[in-house]
């Protein structure tokens, strides 16, 4: 690989002294660079490819570190990485200890706030904005946030306080009309049409020119036309949203032309007002494969760069069963719907969304609103089936309480990504679900062990009628066969003993290897509310020790409560994730980090024999 230009970036310096004459050069050596070093670690590689002309425009105008580019989801920021001298770490992205996927703040003074969740970007950087000048310094701050990001209600209302305060904040719209899914709704809509508007500022600037030239009645026909002009704003722009929102509107712009964008991004720095700047890119641009299929190459695992074929690509998934499974309950039951927040690939959901179109509601990065839509979906009589990845329903934490448990309506939360998920690191663990699900009333929380408990529990959950979580990691469960689902009931896999192991979901796998090295006795919690309280009874008759593993956070979560429930009758040990967040590597060596892999379960089994 040829790529002088990136190898004499050791600084951000090196970068800025580069002319400007070879920047496209620099743009292309970036995308060859990416492709070859992404193919072999897997990451997000089409969000990047497309960004890579808008990035070096920024920092060549802005004077970062000292000004700020906040990168909204920051999926996208592998390009700010090389610019400011990390290109030599990049054999080592996404890995134990290696070089983050996302913006990291203890990683380099570059990373100014850490993202991994999408439409958080305006507020970070009106707060940072706010904090600088209140500390007197006079420096720049940028938001980049795609129109993805924009379809989440924060984000409006961050526009909304940052247009009012008149600061001068400048909002990025990186406009490639995709998210992970392609984008839905009205604001894409809205956004299309302003790709094709000739502009706001050009027409009151003509209009301006045109009544000052009219000697004395000009002023007065000026303040006498303002209704007018506001009128003719209205019919012919598309872009009077941002206006009215108080910003001023610039663009479109091509976001590959590295000389229009220094030019457009540096009147905007100078503008010293609040800016939107809007930018049209082409996701996975530079390398056919992501250009053709950008949703498949926006996380991907490593593939090989000559055809874009994903090496060691699972056939199927924990997310594809789901899918293959509502698709079969939803053709017995026409009420069944589908209601996802731009994942329907993520969540295995493109085949219903094919087969049942009319029962399938892609509400865009929205998940408040999903969970809350979904619940008038079940006032409705319907049965929706909210199909979310675990960290990202945290952000709808209080509409999955007030708006669904407390009414106790039917909605089933498929729970994808549930526990330790890997090289996405901290910002994407779903190992929280358990706990703040259980400070929920009425919720019931399922967990299955393999992949045919996995299409029961989903159509259980479904004719149950009640609110449910259904909660599956990344990869594949087991292709394990166990009897048949009894709502609310455990099972028992190795006989209950003096040490009982009481597992849930993945954690069976690994608890059944080490109860059978240790003779410990072994108990699958299909449930995790209901409680098999029964089952409760009957280990706490025979078991002088219980350890529970889960993956999830070990204090609130499954363990927590039948520690609770035992009341100290009988010495429970939990195993789970700790208070401290989990960062980036495989799942087996977050596992070994947790203390959650079966060598680690052996030696506390053993320590408990002995202590018997």
């Amino acid at each position: 690989m040829n790529t002088p230009l990136i190898d004499g970036i050791k600084n951000i310096e090196n970068f800025r002294r580069i002319p400007q004459q070879n920047l496209d050069e620099l743009a292309r050596e970036i995308r060859e660079f990416l492709v070859e070093k992404v193919s072999r670690t897997g990451g997000h590689i089409a969000s990047n490819l497309g960004v890579v002309e808008l990035t070096i425009a920024l920092h060549k105008v802005f004077d970062t570190p000292r000004d700020k580019i906040v990168f909204d989801v920051g999926h996208q920021t592998y390009v700010s990485k090389i610019l400011s001298g990390r290109a030599d770490e990049f054999d080592t992205l996404r890995k134990k200890d290696g070089l983050s996927g996302f913006p990291k703040r203890s990683e380099s003074e570059f990373d100014v706030f850490n993202t991994g969740h999408s439409s958080t970007s305006v507020s970070a950087a009106l707060g940072l904005l706010r904090a600088m000048r209140h500390k007197g310094d006079k420096s720049s701050v940028a938001a980049v946030i795609g129109d993805g990001a924009l379809t989440g209600g924060m984000a409006f209302e961050a526009l909304n306080d940052a247009g009012e305060s008149g600061l001068p904040l400048i909002v990025i719209l990186n406009d490639n009309e995709m998210s992970i899914s392609r984008n839905v709704g009205a604001l894409t809509r809205h956004l299309g049409e302003m790709r094709s508007s000739s502009g706001y500022r050009s027409f009151k600037k003509n209009l301006s020119v045109f009544l000052s030239k009219i000697p004395k009645l000009g002023p007065r026909i000026r303040v006498r036309l303002s209704r007018l002009k506001s009128r003719i704003k209205y019919f012919l722009l598309p872009n009077v949203l941002f206006e009215e929102l108080g910003f001023t509107y610039l663009g479109p712009v091509d976001g590959h032309d590295i000389n229009k964008l220094i030019e457009t991004i540096t009147m905007a720095r100078n503008m010293e007002e609040p800016v939107l700047l809007h930018v049209i890119t082409r996701k996975g641009r530079g390398y056919k494969p992501a250009e053709t299929e950008p949703g498949k190459f926006h996380g991907i695992g490593p593939f090989a760069p000559e055809t874009g074929e994903e090496i060691k690509k699972n056939i199927t998934s924990n997310s594809a069963i789901a899918g293959q499974a509502v698709c079969r309950i939803a053709e017995r039951d026409r009420d069944v719907a589908v209601v996802t927040a731009a994942m329907s690939t993520g969540t295995g959901m493109e085949e219903f969304k094919k087969r049942y179109s009319d029962r399938f509601f892609d509400v865009g990065i929205a998940e408040q609103h999903a969970v809350t839509m979904a619940a008038g979906l079940a006032c409705g009589g319907m049965k929706p089936i909210a199909a979310i990845y675990s960290s990202f329903m945290q952000r709808a934490y209080d509409q999955m309480l007030h708006d669904v448990a407390l009414q106790r309506l039917p909605v089933v939360f498929a729970l994808d990504r549930a526990g330790l998920v890997g090289a996405d690191g901290e910002t994407h663990q779903g190992v929280y679900d358990i706990a703040y699900v259980l400070t929920m009333p009425y919720v019931d929380i399922y967990s299955p062990a393999s992949a045919g408990e996995l299409e029961q529990m989903l159509e259980m959950a479904v004719n149950k009628g009640n609110p449910a979580v259904v909660r599956y990691g990344r990869g594949l469960l087991p292709d394990a066969e166990y009897p048949h689902i009894e709502y609310g009931k455990w099972l028992e896999i190795n006989p209950i003993s003096d040490v009982t192991v009481i597992a849930s979901g993945r954690m069976v796998e690994t608890a059944k290897r080490a109860a059978e090295a240790t003779g410990a006795g072994l108990v699958s919690a299909r449930f995790i509310r209901p409680m098999d309280e029964d089952m409760l009874r009957r280990i706490g008759e025979k078991t002088r020790i219980i350890i529970t593993i889960e993956d999830g956070i070990a204090s609130g979560g499954m363990g927590s409560r039948i520690a609770e429930w035992f009341s100290g009758s009988v010495k429970v040990i939990r195993l789970g994730v700790g208070e401290e967040p989990v960062k980036q590597a495989s799942v087996e060596e977050q596992d070994i980090l947790c203390g959650m892999d079966c060598e680690s379960l052996k030696k506390v089994i053993s320590m408990a024999m002995e202590e018997i």
